[in-house]
């Protein structure tokens, strides 16, 4: 439990500095922009190659990934549900809250965590694998379908393939399955340029904590109160569910099934709510409050499960 303890001081310590420059007015959103930009198209796709390159695949394709396919379509099944018929809201409303309540922040904190808490950053493969190519190209479907009437399948088909976080995914898969080790000629800039991934992740999110305005200040806490229970609750649970008793695997693949189940929801479905012009209130209280409440979760899964 210590070197689990650590594994959070480590990465909260970062954030803090994140935090911290934001509070000071030193980094403001152009700066939290930059770092998010440099994570997203050059830190992040360079990591995540050489995660998957690297990785078992094993792992990758394995009951972890089956559990984390369930807990997924489960919360977005549930949200979908509660936003219906309980919460009443539109089509479109309840797809922009089932996207906050099933789509995880894999990236910005799935990896540092992995990495700090887990012990091993391909954890986080299968589940970006998982959203990048398959989870988020269909809520963008649905997406288009209950705003416009129609898919727009070229958007949805262009969504993986332009998506610079599943290129690196896809090229460390193939050089995984091709079993060709790169020279280290041409491996080092890789490592030297993934470098930046982790930190600019944690820094630009502990400015995103401080500038992010505080949540249920437009049209209540109902609808965010719904994500953060399936996100934060819901997940979780039907990923342990499913990864003990009814796969029966390894206490190792339990405990990481749960705890990236119990991550927050990911910041990009902001992103995608400000494109799509519609849902900025929903998608932004539930990354804020799940990215809050996430810790205290994660803290007690180690508990009782680490």
């Amino acid at each position: 439990m210590l070197s689990v303890l650590e594994g959070f001081s480590l990465i909260a310590a970062v954030v803090a500095v994140g935090w911290l420059l934001a509070q000071t007015g030193i980094f403001g959103r152009d700066e939290q922009r930059m770092l998010a930009r440099l994570t997203f198209w050059v830190g992040s796709p360079a990591l995540l190659f050489l995660i998957v390159a690297r990785a078992e695949l094993g792992v990758i394709f394995s009951g972890f990934l089956v559990a984390t396919v369930a807990a997924t379509a489960a919360c977005a099944v549930v949200y979908l549900v509660l936003a219906r018929r309980v919460l009443r809201r539109r089509w479109a409303d309840a797809v922009l809250g089932g996207m906050a309540a099933s789509i995880v922040n894999a990236n910005n904190l799935g990896i540092p965590i992995a990495i700090y808490v887990l012990g091993d950053a391909s954890w986080a493969a299968p589940v970006l694998f998982m959203q990048l190519l398959f989870l988020q190209p269909g809520w963008l479907a649905a997406l288009d379908a209950t705003r416009a009437g129609h898919v727009s399948w070229g958007r949805v088909l262009r969504s993986p393939v332009t998506n610079p976080l599943t290129i690196g995914t896809v090229l460390g898969l193939l050089v995984n399955l091709s079993g060709w080790q790169p020279p280290d000629l041409l491996l080092a800039p890789v490592e030297l340029v993934a470098g930046v991934a982790v930190p600019c992740m944690l820094l630009a999110f502990g400015i995103s904590l401080r500038l992010s305005p505080l949540p249920g200040r437009e049209g209540g806490l109902a609808e965010p109160v719904a994500v953060v229970l399936v996100k934060l609750l819901v997940m979780p649970l039907v990923a342990g569910l499913v990864a003990g008793p009814v796969l029966g695997l390894q206490d190792a693949e339990v405990l990481a099934a749960v705890v990236m189940a119990a991550l927050p929801t990911a910041q990009n479905v902001y992103v995608l709510a400000l494109a799509y012009g519609h849902g900025e209130r929903i998608a932004r209280d539930g990354v804020f409050l799940t990215t809050v409440l996430s810790l205290p979760v994660m803290l007690v899964v180690m508990a009782v499960l680490g």
